[in-house]
């Protein structure tokens, strides 16, 4: 007989290849219980989807995670809106769309191309590089870091902080002390980032948003530290992660890398391999909600108070919605993958997500005939909510 199912997304088996544990749970467990973590998971497109959808049912105000320190009503302070129904998710997220505005994000685009040659020509002088320390994690960070108004000195410092952040020690069921301490390093430094901002305005994010205002109301001092914390981790890592397994999955098929550096700088190539990339292996694999009613589905019923994880990486798998979900294909229709939310609570930071890959993605190929990743070697983050590469050994050939 076949053992039951089990998934638990703080094994570091989950993190190397959750895909045969996600096909397994949507034939055998659509509705799946873990009793030991307290949680129940929704794994089948259809049901992540109207996950997504049901905030009615579906609360998002005990935060996005399962770690038991980063749940509940404060967690607010660290997610943001993200951690909101509405009416104070509208009213949030409307004040924050004040100075996060689409012509903001475009006026990123030359600084974005600047960012992306310095750090792919400094490669290419070496010959060899690490795709994740040395392009995937800079990158991000410093385009967050400059929309927020965080000077160059402190990016590597304030990028360490946020990887501790979304680091789970093998065995870890919770944030661990390291991510606590990180947490408080942020939340002090943003403090401080955002007094310095009230005596001398600058033309920055940070700036934008202490003037935002919507009919006489203004965003408080943390609830600014609640959505710059929210991109250091959601603008800054799932980027990093998002280019990361760009070029790894690329490289992992010898016709899809030669398809992506036979047009060097194809923008419609490019954003197929960004698109395809989304749905085949998401940043962002899980998010958690509350059931504030009991709740109806897949054949069975989550109790009102239970806590409930929309698995994305597995909806964007299903092999009812996508034909041969677990192949990269760059010619496969993407529009129903669900890795950046659904309803209400679609990414804010979607378009600058896309910019950046999209950029990143153009420059490395127009420089680069060839590149091989050591797969041996990389290394994967551990994480319950992204999934991506802490290394990428890259060696490269000039075009």
């Amino acid at each position: 007989m076949t053992e039951a199912v089990h998934y638990n997304p703080y094994d570091y088996h989950i993190h190397e290849d959750p895909y045969p544990t996600y096909t397994r749970l949507r034939s055998e467990a659509p509705l799946y219980h873990n009793e030991d973590l307290g949680f129940w998971a929704l794994s089948r497109h259809e049901d992540v989807n109207a996950g997504f959808r049901n905030t009615t049912d579906l609360s998002s105000s005990h935060g996005v995670s399962l770690d038991p320190l980063a749940s509940g009503p404060h967690a607010y302070k660290t997610m943001s809106f993200l951690a909101m129904d509405p009416p104070r998710h509208t009213r949030m997220r409307g004040l924050v769309a004040r100075g996060f505005t689409p012509r903001r994000v475009m006026d990123l685009e030359p600084r974005i191309r600047a960012l992306a040659v310095h750090y792919l020509d400094e490669a290419l002088e070496r010959g060899s590089f690490d795709s994740i320390g040395d392009f995937a994690g800079k990158l991000p960070m410093d385009v967050i870091s400059e929309l927020m108004g965080v000077p160059p000195a402190d990016r590597d410092e304030v990028r360490r902080l946020a990887d501790l952040l979304v680091h789970r020690p093998d065995g870890a069921t919770d944030v661990p002390p390291e991510g606590i301490e990180a947490a408080f390093a942020l939340i002090e430094y943003y403090t401080d980032m955002i007094a310095r901002r009230r005596t001398a305005p600058t033309e920055d994010l940070t700036s934008a948003l202490l003037v935002a205002e919507i009919d006489g109301d203004r965003l408080a001092d943390d609830e600014i530290i609640g959505f710059l914390f929210l991109m250091v981790v959601a603008g800054n890592e799932t980027t990093t992660k998002l280019l990361g397994n760009a070029l790894y999955w690329a490289n992992h098929d010898p016709a899809v890398k030669a398809q992506v550096l036979a047009d060097p700088m194809n923008s419609a190539t490019i954003e197929r391999w960004v698109e395809e990339t989304l749905r085949f292996d998401t940043s962002t694999q899980m998010l958690a909600r509350i059931a504030v009613n009991d709740v109806e589905v897949a054949g069975g019923c989550i109790p009102a108070g239970d806590r409930v994880v929309l698995l994305i990486g597995s909806g964007n798998r299903d092999e009812e919605v996508f034909d041969q979900p677990d192949v990269f294909d760059l010619s496969r229709d993407t529009s129903a993958s669900l890795s950046f939310g659904v309803g209400r609570h679609f990414c804010m930071g979607a378009s600058l997500a896309r910019l950046e890959a999209r950029i990143a993605l153009e420059e490395f190929t127009r420089r680069f005939s060839d590149y091989e990743i050591d797969e041996a070697h990389s290394r994967r983050v551990h994480s319950i909510n992204v999934r991506g590469f802490a290394s990428l050994p890259t060696s490269i050939s000039a075009r």
